[in-house]
Protein backbone atom coordinates (compact mmCIF):
# COMPACT_ATOMS: atom_id res chain seq x y z
CA UNK A 1 0.00 0.00 0.00
CA UNK A 2 1.32 3.08 -0.94
CA UNK A 3 1.66 6.00 1.19
CA UNK A 4 2.62 4.66 3.97
CA UNK A 5 5.92 4.44 5.70
CA UNK A 6 7.46 0.99 7.36
CA UNK A 7 9.58 2.96 9.59
CA UNK A 8 6.62 4.65 10.97
CA UNK A 9 5.01 1.59 11.40
CA UNK A 10 7.68 0.48 13.51
CA UNK A 11 8.45 3.00 15.44
CA UNK A 12 4.59 3.33 16.81
CA UNK A 13 4.82 -0.37 17.65
CA UNK A 14 8.45 0.50 19.34
CA UNK A 15 6.84 3.64 21.33
CA UNK A 16 3.81 1.46 22.24
CA UNK A 17 6.50 -1.30 23.75
CA UNK A 18 8.16 1.70 25.42
CA UNK A 19 5.01 3.02 27.02
CA UNK A 20 3.77 -0.13 28.48
CA UNK A 21 7.17 -1.05 30.12
CA UNK A 22 7.43 2.28 31.35
CA UNK A 23 4.21 1.55 33.10
CA UNK A 24 4.39 -2.12 34.13
CA UNK A 25 5.08 -1.34 37.74
CA UNK A 26 2.68 1.88 38.41
CA UNK A 27 4.21 1.93 42.32
CA UNK A 28 7.70 2.15 41.14
CA UNK A 29 7.16 5.02 38.47
CA UNK A 30 4.79 7.16 40.77
CA UNK A 31 8.09 7.37 43.60
CA UNK A 32 9.60 10.90 43.32
CA UNK A 33 12.79 10.99 43.72
CA UNK A 34 15.38 13.98 44.35
CA UNK A 35 16.21 14.22 39.75
CA UNK A 36 12.44 14.30 39.62
CA UNK A 37 12.17 17.30 41.61
CA UNK A 38 15.21 19.17 40.21
CA UNK A 39 13.67 18.39 36.75
CA UNK A 40 10.22 19.68 37.98
CA UNK A 41 11.65 22.88 39.33
CA UNK A 42 13.95 23.16 36.12
CA UNK A 43 10.74 22.82 33.90
CA UNK A 44 9.03 25.71 36.55
CA UNK A 45 11.72 27.89 36.12
CA UNK A 46 11.73 27.60 32.00
CA UNK A 47 7.93 28.22 32.53
CA UNK A 48 7.25 30.67 34.67
CA UNK A 49 6.25 34.34 33.80
CA UNK A 50 9.04 36.61 33.31
CA UNK A 51 7.04 39.85 34.82
CA UNK A 52 6.22 37.67 38.08
CA UNK A 53 9.24 35.65 38.59
CA UNK A 54 9.61 32.87 41.47
CA UNK A 55 11.31 34.49 44.55
CA UNK A 56 14.19 33.04 45.58
CA UNK A 57 12.76 32.43 49.56
CA UNK A 58 10.21 30.08 47.52
CA UNK A 59 12.49 28.13 45.79
CA UNK A 60 14.03 27.59 49.09
CA UNK A 61 11.56 26.91 50.62
CA UNK A 62 10.38 24.11 48.06
CA UNK A 63 13.77 22.52 47.97
CA UNK A 64 14.01 22.72 52.04
CA UNK A 65 10.18 20.80 51.85
CA UNK A 66 12.03 17.78 49.58
CA UNK A 67 14.99 17.07 51.74
CA UNK A 68 13.04 17.38 54.62
CA UNK A 69 10.64 14.73 53.26
CA UNK A 70 13.48 12.80 51.87
CA UNK A 71 15.53 12.95 55.44
CA UNK A 72 12.32 11.58 57.04
CA UNK A 73 12.30 8.72 54.86
CA UNK A 74 15.53 7.76 55.34
CA UNK A 75 15.39 8.11 59.17
CA UNK A 76 12.22 5.91 59.17
CA UNK A 77 14.28 3.30 57.59
CA UNK A 78 17.38 3.65 59.59
CA UNK A 79 15.07 3.28 62.57
CA UNK A 80 12.96 0.13 61.10
CA UNK A 81 16.79 -1.71 61.16
CA UNK A 82 17.43 -0.10 64.17
CA UNK A 83 14.78 -1.76 66.44
CA UNK A 84 15.12 -4.93 64.44
CA UNK A 85 18.49 -4.96 65.66
CA UNK A 86 17.35 -4.81 69.43
CA UNK A 87 15.17 -7.21 68.63
CA UNK A 88 17.66 -9.51 67.87
CA UNK A 89 20.29 -8.80 70.76
CA UNK A 90 17.76 -8.56 73.07
CA UNK A 91 16.76 -11.98 71.58
CA UNK A 92 20.80 -13.22 72.21
CA UNK A 93 20.75 -12.29 75.91
CA UNK A 94 17.46 -13.24 76.57
CA UNK A 95 18.58 -16.87 75.46
CA UNK A 96 21.27 -17.00 78.00
CA UNK A 97 19.06 -17.02 81.19
CA UNK A 98 18.28 -20.52 80.40
CA UNK A 99 18.60 -22.32 83.67
CA UNK A 100 19.42 -19.23 85.83
CA UNK A 101 17.19 -17.81 88.52
CA UNK A 102 15.47 -14.51 87.65
CA UNK A 103 13.37 -12.07 90.11
CA UNK A 104 9.74 -10.99 88.85
CA UNK A 105 7.07 -9.38 90.24
CA UNK A 106 4.77 -12.74 91.01
CA UNK A 107 3.40 -14.27 94.42
CA UNK A 108 3.47 -17.40 93.40
CA UNK A 109 6.33 -19.79 93.40
CA UNK A 110 6.51 -23.54 91.83
CA UNK A 111 8.15 -25.59 94.83
CA UNK A 112 10.50 -28.59 93.56
CA UNK A 113 10.81 -31.50 95.92
CA UNK A 114 13.47 -30.84 98.59
CA UNK A 115 13.84 -27.17 97.86
CA UNK A 116 12.83 -24.03 99.11
CA UNK A 117 11.74 -20.42 97.71
CA UNK A 118 13.13 -16.77 97.86
CA UNK A 119 11.93 -13.53 97.10
CA UNK A 120 12.00 -9.97 98.11
CA UNK A 121 9.74 -7.49 99.97
CA UNK A 122 9.48 -3.81 99.20
CA UNK A 123 8.87 -1.29 101.83
CA UNK A 124 7.46 2.03 101.00
CA UNK A 125 8.06 3.14 104.57
CA UNK A 126 9.10 1.78 107.92
CA UNK A 127 6.71 -1.28 108.50
CA UNK A 128 6.23 -2.88 112.24
CA UNK A 129 5.71 -6.42 112.89
CA UNK A 130 5.80 -7.92 109.38
CA UNK A 131 4.79 -11.52 109.07
CA UNK A 132 5.18 -13.46 106.11
CA UNK A 133 2.25 -16.27 105.22
CA UNK A 134 2.83 -18.98 102.63
CA UNK A 135 -0.13 -21.25 102.02
CA UNK A 136 -0.61 -24.03 99.04
CA UNK A 137 -2.88 -24.49 96.23
CA UNK A 138 -5.83 -24.82 98.58
CA UNK A 139 -6.01 -22.00 99.85
CA UNK A 140 -4.48 -22.93 103.87
CA UNK A 141 -1.82 -21.72 105.75
CA UNK A 142 1.53 -24.29 106.23
CA UNK A 143 3.88 -21.23 107.40
CA UNK A 144 4.38 -18.21 108.99
CA UNK A 145 7.23 -16.39 109.42
CA UNK A 146 8.27 -13.69 111.02
CA UNK A 147 10.54 -10.97 109.74
CA UNK A 148 9.83 -8.35 112.92
CA UNK A 149 10.43 -4.64 111.70
CA UNK A 150 11.26 -3.39 108.46
CA UNK A 151 13.36 -0.14 107.22
CA UNK A 152 11.92 1.52 104.16
CA UNK A 153 13.29 -0.43 101.16
CA UNK A 154 14.16 -3.98 99.94
CA UNK A 155 14.54 -7.05 102.14
CA UNK A 156 15.07 -10.67 100.69
CA UNK A 157 13.55 -13.70 102.34
CA UNK A 158 13.68 -17.26 101.99
CA UNK A 159 11.70 -19.92 102.77
CA UNK A 160 13.31 -23.46 103.34
CA UNK A 161 10.35 -25.63 102.40
CA UNK A 162 9.13 -26.69 105.78
CA UNK A 163 5.55 -25.80 107.48
CA UNK A 164 4.97 -24.60 110.91
CA UNK A 165 5.37 -28.59 112.06
CA UNK A 166 9.15 -28.91 110.38
CA UNK A 167 7.76 -30.82 107.74
CA UNK A 168 8.41 -31.05 104.42
CA UNK A 169 5.58 -29.61 101.91
CA UNK A 170 5.13 -31.41 98.64
CA UNK A 171 5.90 -29.74 95.97
CA UNK A 172 3.58 -27.50 93.63
CA UNK A 173 2.18 -23.83 93.64
CA UNK A 174 2.66 -21.90 96.77
CA UNK A 175 1.97 -18.17 97.03
CA UNK A 176 2.99 -15.59 99.36
CA UNK A 177 1.59 -12.73 101.40
CA UNK A 178 3.38 -10.11 103.29
CA UNK A 179 1.50 -7.75 105.99
CA UNK A 180 3.37 -5.13 108.32
CA UNK A 181 1.63 -2.67 110.37
CA UNK A 182 2.59 0.63 108.27
CA UNK A 183 1.77 4.20 109.69
CA UNK A 184 -1.25 3.14 112.09
CA UNK A 185 -2.66 0.58 110.07
CA UNK A 186 -1.93 -2.55 108.55
CA UNK A 187 -1.17 -2.84 105.05
CA UNK A 188 0.02 -5.75 102.60
CA UNK A 189 3.34 -5.40 101.19
CA UNK A 190 4.25 -5.67 97.28
CA UNK A 191 6.82 -8.43 96.48
CA UNK A 192 8.40 -10.36 94.17
CA UNK A 193 9.69 -14.06 93.88
CA UNK A 194 12.70 -15.76 92.20
CA UNK A 195 11.90 -18.47 89.36
CA UNK A 196 13.82 -20.44 87.38
CA UNK A 197 13.58 -19.70 83.62
CA UNK A 198 13.25 -22.97 81.17
CA UNK A 199 12.90 -21.51 78.00
CA UNK A 200 12.41 -18.07 75.67
CA UNK A 201 10.13 -17.38 73.34
CA UNK A 202 10.65 -14.82 70.44
CA UNK A 203 8.57 -13.57 67.25
CA UNK A 204 4.86 -13.18 69.40
CA UNK A 205 3.46 -9.88 70.08
CA UNK A 206 4.49 -9.93 73.65
CA UNK A 207 8.29 -9.54 71.94
CA UNK A 208 10.66 -11.53 73.91
CA UNK A 209 9.05 -14.24 76.63
CA UNK A 210 10.50 -15.83 79.40
CA UNK A 211 9.06 -19.13 80.21
CA UNK A 212 9.26 -20.09 84.08
CA UNK A 213 9.64 -22.86 85.10
CA UNK A 214 6.09 -23.97 86.79
CA UNK A 215 4.56 -20.22 86.16
CA UNK A 216 4.17 -20.01 82.56
CA UNK A 217 4.96 -16.76 81.07
CA UNK A 218 6.77 -13.37 81.74
CA UNK A 219 7.70 -10.67 79.31
CA UNK A 220 11.69 -10.12 79.57
CA UNK A 221 10.91 -5.99 80.24
CA UNK A 222 9.18 -7.22 83.50
CA UNK A 223 12.29 -8.87 84.94
CA UNK A 224 13.80 -6.66 88.19
CA UNK A 225 16.68 -9.00 88.76
CA UNK A 226 19.03 -11.51 87.17
CA UNK A 227 20.61 -14.28 89.55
Amino acid sequence: MEGVSNNSYIDNLRWQKEEQTKYADPDENQKLEQEDFFKLLTQQLNMQDPTKPVENDQMIAQMTSFTMAEGITGLQEQFTKFTENMTSNQALQASTLVGRKVLVPTSTASLEPGAGASGMIAAPQTAQNVRLSIKDETGAVVRTINLGDLPQGTKDFEWDGLDDAGNEVPAGKYSFTANGRVGNSSEELPLQMHATVQSVSTGGDRGIVLNLKGLGGINFADVTEIG
